[in-house]
């Protein structure tokens, strides 16, 4: 992999960085973005609809093209599965006794088939961490037969030890140790269903954030695959008390979970009941303008630039002590996450659509990111411009809100010379690359670049600095921090006085790096297995 030459032919260009992303309009779009009106830019909702009519506008009145014939518009149609806990009822028999746990406070379930009613009768075996990895010498089922089986599984993956520190991939959560892949598992391997165990470290948020995106609407694409006819989520304390019920004990799995001779454990309990669920097809839209390129042959290549659109919408609104402020506020606004990736992305394409590269360029907003990364899959399923010819992705979820910083995230950039080019950009910008630290949340796999990597094109999410400029870092640290409390929650708003200048300098750096890449001689290749 000749990596030098690559930076050395595209050095001269970094002094030649797009003109300023300007602030009014980035703020004036994340105000509007995150506003009531919007209803939380739901799946399936009408502030979907509204989100998707103001984006094509705006990629419109700056003068970006369609990508494909006269529309902004993808389609990406969807099956709407919502369960219908009046109608629903899941017990636990065994033990000599019979558990029904709440929908909502204490298990959350699904559908992952398009039926509007189910029975279930059928044993409950723990499956260690529901992983079936043969490059990583891992099998938690060891050959049993788990068909008609409901399956209850921890939520990650195995730990490093000492003897393997490169367990999976260490430090970093993998792809294995994402809930969505244990979902895919569980219906390939033929089961019922499958509850995972929450805890909020294993997780890496609350119960809220997972009863949040279970009491709503859920989706799936609907070309995809079918998931298994039950899947959901069950709270520790819950997952302690069945395994109880069923003989077993819920410490003791875990730690023999950890080891590689693991089997399966049938346990004396049985789920028997019924599931009810809505089930609805639609279509929800990716939208996307392009630039076209300068040079007569590198304009047949493109740079991506994306974001998605999507947030939780609006549902029940909260107790009435649980956010304090927000009583009767049923919206979940989403500003961070992700109004201000779009609100950057057309602060962006203003200033880019000015300065063109020698390689096209395209701002993509995405659907359905918050059900599952669904309009980026559906998007490198058939993509709008061929994947051979797409140069990179670079994309953009829940921009700095607290305050411009020293250094700027490049996280996984070493997969590709993606991240060797950031590097270049940064420094020529006066910005360190901020730290590399262990993604035990799995982030990696978590927002829509990674559609874009499973589909053979150079990707990453461009972060925020942690690094902040200002006369009290730690009360800016703070700040950052307290976000979490916010993180699909409905308190989730545009504050009018936060200092966007750190969303600026994350959107300046991402479109000066993604015109490095558009007037680059050639494009950024991978530098070891994805």
């Amino acid at each position: 992999m000749r990596v030098l030459p690559f930076l050395l032919a595209t050095v001269s260009l970094l002094a030649q960085a797009a003109p300023p992303v300007p602030e009014g309009p980035l703020r004036a779009h994340l105000a509007f973005l995150a506003d009531d009106l919007l209803e939380g830019r739901g799946t399936g909702q009408r502030g979907a609809e509204l989100t998707v009519r103001y984006l094509e506008t705006q990629l419109q009145a700056l003068g970006l093209k369609p990508v494909q014939g006269t529309t902004y518009r993808q389609a990406v149609p969807l099956l709407g599965l919502r369960t219908l806990p009046e109608r629903s009822i899941l017990s636990f028999m065994g033990g000599g006794a019979c558990a029904t746990p709440a929908f909502g406070p204490a298990i959350v379930y699904g559908s992952g088939v398009a039926r509007a009613e189910q029975a279930f009768d059928a044993p409950v075996v723990f499956a260690g961490f529901g992983i079936h990895s043969p490059s990583d010498r891992w099998d938690d089922f060891k050959g049993m037969d788990l068909t008609g089986k409901v399956l209850l599984v921890l939520v990650n993956e195995p730990a490093p030890t000492p003897e393997e520190p490169g367990r999976f991939e260490g430090p970093d959560l993998s792809y294995f140790g994402r809930w969505t892949y244990k979902f895919e598992e569980a219906a390939r391997q033929g089961a019922a269903g499958i509850l995972l165990v929450h805890t909020t470290p294993s997780a890496s948020y609350g119960w809220p954030v997972v009863r949040n995106g279970w009491d709503a609407e859920r989706f799936r694409l609907a070309k995809g695959p079918e998931g298994a006819p039950l899947e959901g989520w069950v709270t520790e304390d819950v997952a302690r008390a069945l395994v109880k019920q069923g003989g077993g004990d819920l410490d003791a799995l875990r730690v023999a979970a950890q080891r590689r001779d693991f089997r399966p454990v049938p346990l004396d309990l049985r789920l028997k009941g019924t599931l009810a669920s809505a089930v609805r097809t639609l279509d929800q839209f990716n939208v996307a303008g392009v630039i076209p390129g300068a040079d007569p042959a590198l304009k047949e290549e493109v740079v991506i630039y994306s974001a998605h659109w999507d947030h939780l919408g609006q549902g029940a609104a909260p107790a009435p002590d649980s956010h304090p402020g927000h009583e009767g506020d049923g919206i979940y606004n989403g500003a961070v996450d992700n109004a201000s990736g779009c609100a950057a992305l057309l602060a962006m394409a203003q200033t880019a659509v000015h300065t063109p590269a020698r390689r096209s360029q395209m701002f993509l907003f995405v659907c359905g990111e918050e059900q599952g990364l669904l309009g980026s899959k559906a998007y490198a399923a058939s993509p709008l411009w061929p994947l051979a010819k797409t140069a990179a992705d670079l994309n953009l979820d829940s921009l700095n809100f607290v305050a411009p910083a020293r250094d700027i995230g490049l996280p996984f950039g070493n997969r590709s010379t993606l991240g060797d080019l950031g590097a270049a950009v940064a420094k020529a910008s006066g910005l360190a690359v901020a730290s590399s630290r262990p993604d035990t949340a799995g982030g990696y796999f978590r927002s829509d670049h990674f559609s874009f990597v499973q589909a053979g094109v150079p990707a990453l999410s461009v972060g925020g600095g942690r690094d902040y400029l200002g006369a009290d870092p730690a009360t800016l640290k703070a700040k950052a921090a307290a976000y979490g409390q916010r993180y699909h929650q409905v308190t989730d708003e545009y504050d009018p006085t936060w200092d966007l200048r750190g969303m600026l300098q994350q959107a300046q750096f991402t479109l000066d790096l993604g015109q490095a890449v558009a007037n680059a001689p050639t494009k950024p290749t991978f530098k070891a297995a994805r």
